[in-house]
């Protein structure tokens, strides 16, 4: 299996800030006042805050579950 095909067969489990803001169309500083509101459930690994997608659904349907 070639590394291109693996990409392909991983479900994503959580989107990067900049791929969350891409996606659904909203600002970094949007995403931090969520975040600050608790609106938007957002973990941070490695030093890198991640949005899982569950979260990233959940405010789409009226706020964080």
């Amino acid at each position: 299996m070639t590394p291109q095909s693996l990409d392909k067969s991983i479900e994503r489990r959580a989107y990067r800030v900049s791929e969350f803001c891409a996606a659904y169309g909203v600002s970094r500083s949007t995403v931090y006042k969520l975040q600050a509101k608790g609106k938007l459930r957002t973990v941070l690994i490695a030093g890198r805050r991640l949005i899982p997608v569950e979260a990233a659904e959940a405010l789409l349907n009226g706020g964080a579950k």
